[in-house]
């Protein structure tokens, strides 16, 4: 089974290629492709187990999208078929309808989330996030980290697929009660780095729809260790969630 990592040279900004590196390593089934961005995506012939899409400069994003929305057909083909992305941080806004600068200019995304990204250079949101994925195991909590110039809202009209519930922190715009977003097995969010390290009940569940039998994590016992000092420092009554 193939994990394709997209344009590895551009979106792994804060180390977000950890995750598909990770995931690979973790079970021996897997095989780590990249795609650089002037290649023919892998997914545009074959069915990876999972793609991901990582952080990425604000300049990167148009060339990004560019490359990204002749293949839409084919990645709304991929959802309908079960197979999973993991997109992290701005690569979110990306795979959203539209991303608008702050004079009002802007560019399509991909078109595979029904979202608007509006971007405010002069003004960085910094900050931890605590929250859910689908269920309420202690193991589904999640813990991350956000550094972004913007922030994302749904069209009018589109109902709220969010990715994770929010438990403290800002969801996918502050005020929100969820962060991300979610099709299917297609799942990005506004975290950014190696979520899946930080976070290895997520880590597993993401295996296991990737068609991999009783997944375990590589270095598992050691993760789960720092995720219960992590998750601990999260959950502190009054711990400030902006740094």
């Amino acid at each position: 089974m193939i994990v394709e990592a997209l344009f590895p040279e551009r979106c792994s900004l804060y180390a977000d290629l950890v995750n598909a590196q990770y995931l690979v390593r973790s079970a021996p089934d897997l095989e780590l492709r990249s795609t650089a961005l002037g290649q023919t995506p892998l997914f545009a012939t074959e069915r990876p187990a999972l793609i991901s899409l990582g952080s990425m400069t604000e300049s990167a994003q148009e060339q990004v999208a560019a490359r990204l929305r002749p293949w839409r057909e084919r990645l709304e083909e991929l959802i309908e078929a079960g197979v999973c992305l993991l997109a992290t941080g701005n690569a979110l806004e990306v795979l959203g309808a539209r991303i608008e600068r702050e004079d009002g200019s802007g560019f399509d995304g991909v078109g595979l989330f029904p979202t608007v990204a509006r971007r405010d250079l002069t003004h960085r949101h910094n900050s931890m996030f605590l929250g859910r994925f689908e269920d309420s195991r202690e193991d589904t909590k999640i813990v991350g980290f956000k550094s972004q110039f913007s922030h994302s809202w749904a069209l009018p009209g589109a109902a709220p697929s969010h990715l994770f519930e929010v438990t403290r922190g800002a969801g996918l715009q502050p005020g929100c009660p969820g962060e991300g977003w979610r099709r299917g097995n297609f799942m990005a969010t506004y975290l950014l780095g190696p979520l899946v390290v930080m976070n290895p009940g997520f880590g597993r569940r993401l295996l296991a729809l990737m068609g991999v039998e009783d997944p375990h994590l590589v270095f598992e016992d050691q993760i789960e260790a720092a995720y219960r000092v992590r998750l601990a420092e999260f959950e502190q009554p009054g711990r400030s969630f902006d740094y």
